[in-house]
């Protein structure tokens, strides 16, 4: 996962450069770019979201930034080190948490994070240390005896996020952390990644969920079959998208042509179909557009269900953006989408 940090470039790298840069990032496997010259700059001190669906190539990303897959096209740095000319420090600053558990289950939890702490180098009694210390960060310390097969999956990402903390990273690399994970658990995993934040940590945080992103990110960067689409806050994001949205529920879905037909003719905009049947939503610049919009449909019979405005959310920028939800998209490698492979190949790489 990580190692001491390079004492030639401080906690974090050269003063002033950005924690990742990247310019023109590509990944090509075979006949399909997985990622499509992305550019990237997550400043120090924040949590930058990556959002995208299934197989948008935000792992393939991570990997590369990671020094896990080779960098095909463009370039990319990690606190102003090349992470192609010089992977061995980039490792160094990095922590990595991939979207599922690489901890061994035949060891307790305290004989996996010594396991990890003496991989990378740490004396005996400072890897007991240290590894005290997360056991306690993380409420594992009445668990630490015990087999991580005896560990809920909530337990098991904690102690992996506590593993890539080691040895304190200023970077760390969070791939779909919540995956799998029940409503209280992803709870306590974000209060997690906002204490790291707090102690001066950088995260980059790969997600499909919207509601994550919305929560977590500083600022959010939106990618689709390999390429950005989208970058900002998430208030820039939803403002993108107009300043309220007017949601309506169709009795007839074969009525969803007649609305988007309306909405252009009075708004010059596109009416954004939702993954919900007869579901759509329609952008609105200001809150009484919708009056018009509305008489327009009566007048043309179209039956409608129900009616709500609100402001946009981070589900309407998605669709308005890439034409479909974040669980579309095949991965563009060919390889499962939920895939970790390489997390462990990381660990065993920064320990040499």
């Amino acid at each position: 996962m990580t190692t001491t940090h390079p004492t030639h470039a401080g906690p974090g790298g050269p003063t002033g450069e950005p924690a990742v840069l990247a310019r023109g990032l590509v990944k090509q496997f075979g006949d399909q770019r997985a990622v499509d010259g992305i550019d990237l700059e997550v400043r120090r001190g924040e949590v930058f979201g990556v959002l995208g669906p299934n197989g948008a190539g935000k792992t393939t990303m991570l990997r590369m930034l990671a020094t896990l897959l080779r960098i095909d096209g463009g370039s990319a740095s990690i606190f102003g080190h090349d992470v192609a000319a010089e992977p061995h420090v980039v490792r160094r600053l990095l922590g990595v948490t991939g979207q599922y558990a690489s901890v061994d289950e035949n060891l307790t939890a305290t004989e996996n994070l010594w396991l990890f702490a003496r991989l990378q180098g740490m004396p005996r009694t400072e890897a007991r240390r240290r590894g005290a210390e997360l056991l306690e960060q993380f409420d594992l310390t009445d668990a630490a005896s015990k087999p991580i097969s005896a560990f809920s999956g909530g337990m098991r990402r904690r102690l992996d996020l506590a593993a890539s903390l080691l040895t304190r990273p200023p970077l760390i690399f969070l791939d779909e952390p919540t995956t799998g994970l029940d409503p209280r658990t992803r709870g306590q995993m974000w209060d997690t990644i906002r204490d790291l934040v707090r102690s001066g940590c950088t995260v980059l945080l790969t997600t499909q969920y919207l509601d994550e992103a919305d929560q977590l990110a500083d600022r959010i960067a939106v990618i689709d079959q390999g390429r950005k689409v989208a970058e900002g806050t998430a208030d820039e994001l939803k403002s993108s998208v107009g300043q309220s949205t007017l949601q309506l529920q169709l009795a007839d879905q074969a009525d969803l042509a007649v609305v988007a037909e309306e909405v252009r003719r009075l708004l010059g905009e596109d009416a954004v179909p939702s993954p919900e049947a007869r579901r759509v939503n329609v952008p609105l610049t200001r809150t009484d557009q919708a009056v018009d919009v509305l008489v327009a449909l009566r007048d043309r019979r179209v039956g409608i269900e129900s009616v709500t405005v609100q402001k946009p959310s981070l589900d309407e920028v998605f669709l308005a953006l890439t034409g479909h939800g974040t669980s579309h998209t095949p991965p563009a490698d060919g390889t499962d989408a939920g895939s970790d492979a390489g997390t462990d190949d990381l660990q065993m790489e920064a320990a040499r």
